[in-house]
């Protein structure tokens, strides 16, 4: 922390009352920076896991199987419960007294524009998920529909327009905002370190700094890595089908082959791209790349959007919308009990279908466990862009500026897609490659039946190549984040190994799941987002401690002491809320004000 920060007002009422600093008792050498319990476990682990799946991949391909089965059929209540809880959760701050408080404390300047913040929302929302289900996942529920409906048809369709928006909507991103209001709070307006440990103060205190603190890192590294592997092994998947499809089908190159090997031999690759930009640094690696990927997906969009059937479109987006929040509540607590009449228009997920029960596993405990595993990624970026906003300005921003993009990915290749598959003319050329192959073709299928065919397959996958460096990159960022006890600067040896880190279990993943490798991934993320689950409930206590604590200072005669004095002076600024809450205090030269050391 700087020491103008704790010269300022936050630093003197607010911060804790500790010595410690984060990483004040790492090991370094050999180009390292490591806090050695977080880090050693944390990778002796991972190798270790690494070599038993290669070992036996044949045992390790049914483990991830009855893994995922088992943790879906046993916890999907504790999942569907959580995340609707989350929502609840956010809410209430936003719109209760705690919605004024600043994060980053009343002296809590703002770092980045409105309009760069909001853009990096956007960038935040966007990754590999859109590009592998945007198309895939919207054609997998009109033949297997959800709600009733009747496989196939224009009842089908909005139904499966509204429930890929439920999956994409404002579960996971109340999910991103509990984490990053988490991280932002304690971290800006506590004085702690930017890792999960620093949540635990209130019930810890200094103790986060020990082994009860190491164990949380080692949780949140675990569910970061295997949340970010899943995203990566899906790229790898999708960037092989789009290189075999461009070659077979279209004829632009030769046939690459579609197999598992070619997508450990890419992920290798990518992974070597992901080194070098990693060790670059965030500035001339990552950010560069970032504008990159925001340029592309916009180029991408908006050419579907214009070369596609516009008109459906832009009807499909609000009739989807429509049926995602009427049918919200219902989808949100869905449990799977009473599921004959939802599916009875599905013969896979339908009474006596060779998916029967499975809805939960298959999606929704999947996407909501792979969330929360891709929590402290998405939340540890969200809560560094956004110190000085009020908790309400910063909900409603991460509530909904990235699910509006959302809702028009989906419309835009979602609806596409389905407009393609109601034509008697094109009906099964999207489905049938998406069934018999894998999700993974989905897209490119699509690109088939419109204008342009080989530039916007060529355009797609640079662009998940793109997002494969960056989600790498940025990744191993947070994990070099959190095995070092929450330093900032570091040397780029762990970046590096944290990024060949990924890239070998991802490999890994898709080796011994095999013909099963999506299962595989989603087995991954669902095994390490259930002890998260629990990580994350105790936060919204953890937060709800904090903010209390800091209404009560603001209340504080103290304060109310110190503010006087302050208003004395010409050149301090201060904003009140009503009721005369103080929310804001800064000096009309932007500096930190000084309040001694009295």
């Amino acid at each position: 922390m700087a020491d103008e920060d704790k010269r300022g007002i936050q630093g003197k009422l607010f911060h804790a009352e500790t010595d410690r600093e984060p990483g004040d008792r790492n090991w370094q050498g050999y180009g390292f920076d490591i806090n050695p319990p977080v880090f050693l476990i944390a990778g002796g682990l991972i190798v270790l896991f690494i070599v038993l799946s290669l070992v036996f991949p044949d045992q390790a391909g049914a483990v991830y199987q009855d893994t995922r089965v088992a943790v879906s059929d046993y916890f999907d209540w504790l999942f569907i419960l959580a995340a609707n809880t989350f929502i609840i959760f956010m809410i209430y701050l936003a719109i209760s007294k705690y919605g004024s408080i600043r994060l980053g404390g009343v002296d809590g300047e703002k770092e980045f524009s409105d309009i760069s913040w909001v853009a990096m929302l956007f960038s935040a929302g966007m990754g590999i998920g859109l590009m592998f289900f945007g198309v895939a996942e919207p054609v997998f529920h009109l033949f297997d529909p959800h709600l009733g409906a009747e496989a196939g048809t224009e009842g089908a369709g909005e139904v499966a327009l509204a429930v890929s928006l439920f999956h994409w909507g404002f579960h996971p991103w109340a999910i991103y905002a509990l984490v990053a209001l988490g991280l932002a709070f304690f971290s800006f307006n506590r004085g702690l370190p930017l890792t999960f440990r620093s949540v635990f103060y209130p019930v810890l205190g200094d103790r986060i700094y020990g082994w009860p603190g190491h164990v949380i890192d080692i949780f949140t590294v675990f569910a970061t890595l295997f949340g970010l592997v899943t995203s990566l092994g899906l790229g790898a998947l999708q960037i092989n089908a789009g290189l075999t499809f461009v070659g077979d089908e279209v004829g632009a190159f030769p046939a690459v082959p579609d197999s598992i090997w070619v997508a450990v031999a890419i992920i290798g690759v990518v992974t070597g791209l992901a080194i070098i930009s990693v060790y670059l640094g965030l500035d001339k690696g990552i950010r560069r790349l970032s504008n990159l990927n925001l340029t592309l997906m916009i180029l991408l969009l908006t050419s579907v959007f214009v070369l596609g059937p516009t008109l459906f479109i832009l009807g499909a987006l609000p009739q989807a919308i429509g049926g995602y929040l009427g049918n919200f509540f219902e989808l949100s607590f869905f449990g799977n009990t009473f599921d004959s009449h939802y599916f009875q228009g599905s013969e896979f997920y339908g009474p006596g279908g060779e998916g029967e029960g499975n809805f939960l596993v298959d999606w929704t405990v999947f996407y909501w466990a792979w969330w929360i595993s891709w929590s402290p990624f998405v939340g540890m970026f969200i809560a560094r862009i956004s110190k000085g906003r009020s908790i309400r300005e910063f909900v409603g921003g991460v509530l909904l500026i990235p699910v509006i993009f959302s809702f028009a990915w989906f419309a835009a290749m979602g609806g596409t897609a389905l407009n393609f598959e109601l034509s008697e003319a094109t009906e099964g050329v999207i489905s049938g490659p998406v069934f018999e192959v894998g999700e993974e073709v989905a897209m490119f299928a699509m690109f088939e039946l419109m204008p342009g065919t080989v530039i916007l397959s060529l355009l797609a996958i640079v662009l998940v190549t793109t997002f494969f460096v960056t989600s790498s990159d940025s990744g191993s960022l947070v994990l070099e984040h959190l095995s070092t006890g929450g330093k900032h600067e570091t040397p780029p040896a762990g970046r590096v190994f944290w990024a060949a880190s990924e890239g070998l279990v991802a490999a890994t993943l898709l080796i011994a799941g095999g013909d099963a490798a999506v299962e595989a991934l989603q087995a991954a993320a669902i095994a390490s987002g259930l002890p998260f689950t629990f990580i994350l409930l105790f936060m919204m206590y953890a937060v709800l401690v904090g903010l209390r604590r800091e209404y009560r200072t603001l209340q504080s005669d103290e304060f109310a002491e110190l503010i006087d004095d302050l208003e004395e002076d010409d050149e301090i600024v201060v904003t009140s809320q009503t009721g005369d809450l103080v929310t804001h205090v800064r000096t009309r030269d932007g500096t930190v004000v000084d309040v001694g050391d009295d």
